[in-house]
């Protein structure tokens, strides 16, 4: 049996893909402008614009977001009656951490071990270039059979919504019979996945008050109420015995039926140490797809080194809750308020503030894309079966996307697979996935159109 066309053509394109992630990642696109540089990402949005002009894309825009960034709009015309894709990446990445200790500079792709390490190469540098490289294959091999829409975003991972706000200001602009989100990853690498079920997220940041000032810990501890301890009780009032999410009135007893989540993998997958165990109850995948898990993210309290022997006045805490499918996320976010407000201790005074919030997604599997994806991943890679995965993080567009085209199918592949290590140090892309995943979307454009 001859190769796949498709296939030899992004294999002969592999290292031309590596160059320009090389150039992709070399912008500091983070869109954090108090800490670093509008012009990096203004430089990452122009070269993604750049690109698209050079496969021939019409009214390609640099779209100016309300958050104050940009995002990268082209329009490819395919044969007349054929079926609209929007293919969705985004070019902003996380902060690179601690730069230390990565074992390469961040904005420096290396190849190390078989793997391509970088900040971006997985999340979602690396998913503009495999859209650049499906498209690049079915243009060797007979043309683009679909009218294509490419949007790049540049604030998704800030969470700021301006992408989404543009969307419902603008709601022609990306308007298509199917999207494909390339944000999501494999379960592991080599099994063909697609991502189901996103869960929805709210931020809320507490604080408790209890004094008018600090005070000595020697002459007012033990009678004077300590706000950093009253926090402590908050916060541990979120857990179960067992680490379970408890938030009064929010149900946590969701099954979830797809691809399931072998403990031993989790455990290595989350780097948990010997002897420590997992939290919750349920398989890991009840717990990490379909029910919700509350996550403190950060505390404002006096640093051990340089403390002084004092009764906290204040506190403050950053609290995330992951929401799944069927929850709503503002509903969820009353709920997590009322719940502090009613576990804060010795009628402290205590405020919430929601600062962040995003709705959970499910897609249609039964949908005829769906059918062609599945058909197309198993050509990509040969003896396997397309697998049905959730996932944790939430991608707020994706809501945004349904409620403005619910006629549209919407599909969610990626490069983040486990060992990608997405927006921790040493993230990295494999080239095999991006091959495999290029050639997927290439024959899932073919198949899709003509279906």
């Amino acid at each position: 049996m001859s190769p796949n066309p498709i296939a030899e053509t992004v294999a002969s394109l592999m290292p031309k893909a590596k160059a320009e992630l090389t150039e992709l990642v070399a912008f500091k696109s983070v869109a954090d402008f108090d800490q670093f540089p509008r012009s990096e990402s203004e430089a990452a949005a122009d070269w993604v614009a750049d690109a698209l002009r050079a496969e021939g894309f019409q009214d390609v825009a640099l779209l100016d977001t309300p958050d104050g960034t940009q995002s990268v709009y082209g329009l490819l015309p395919g044969p007349e009656g054929a079926p609209t894709v929007l293919l969705y990446a985004h070019y902003d990445v996380q902060p690179p951490l601690d730069e230390t200790a990565w074992t390469t500079p961040p904005f420096e792709l290396t190849e190390r071990e078989g793997r391509w390490y970088g900040r971006g190469s997985a999340d979602c540098k690396g998913g503009v270039i495999m859209h650049l490289l499906a498209l690049r294959a079915l243009k060797a091999n007979g043309g683009v059979p679909v009218t294509v829409k490419v949007i790049a975003e540049g604030s998704e991972e800030q969470g700021t919504g301006g992408l989404e706000r543009y969307a419902e200001q603008h709601p022609d602009l990306l308007t298509a019979d199917t999207i494909v989100i390339g944000d999501a990853g494999n379960f592991r690498v080599g099994l063909p996945t697609v991502t189901a079920t996103l869960r929805g997220m709210t931020l809320v940041r507490v604080r408790i008050d209890t004094l008018g000032g600090n005070l000595h810990s020697g002459q007012f501890g033990g009678a004077a109420p300590d706000a950093l301890a009253a926090l402590v009780r908050v916060l541990d009032s979120l857990r179960a015995e067992d680490g379970s999410t408890t938030v009064d009135g929010l149900t946590g007893d969701e099954v979830w039926d797809g691809l399931q989540y072998e403990e031993d993998a989790f455990r290595k997958d989350a780097k948990v140490l010997d002897g420590v165990e997992l939290i919750g109850a349920g398989t890991v995948a009840d717990r990490i797809w379909a029910r919700p898990a509350v996550t403190v993210l950060g505390i404002d309290c006096p640093p051990v080194v340089g403390a002084t022997p004092s009764v906290q006045a204040g506190a403050r805490a950053l609290i995330s809750l992951r929401v799944p499918p069927g929850v709503d996320a503002a509903e969820a976010t009353k709920l997590l308020q009322a719940h502090v407000e009613a576990h804060t201790p010795w009628g402290a005074q205590v405020t919430t503030e929601q600062i962040g919030q995003g709705q959970a997604f499910r897609a249609d599997t039964t949908s005829p894309a769906y059918a062609a994806m599945a058909e197309a991943m198993g050509e990509a890679y040969p003896g396997e079966e397309m697998q049905y995965a959730g996932q944790g993080g939430s991608i707020p567009l994706c809501n945004t996307l349904a409620a403005l085209y619910p006629r549209a199918e919407i599909l969610l592949i990626g490069l983040s697979e486990p060992e990608a290590q997405i927006h921790a140090v040493n993230e990295s892309v494999s080239p095999e996935e991006l091959e495999r995943l290029s050639v997927a979307e290439a024959l899932f454009l073919q198949k899709y159109a003509a279906s």
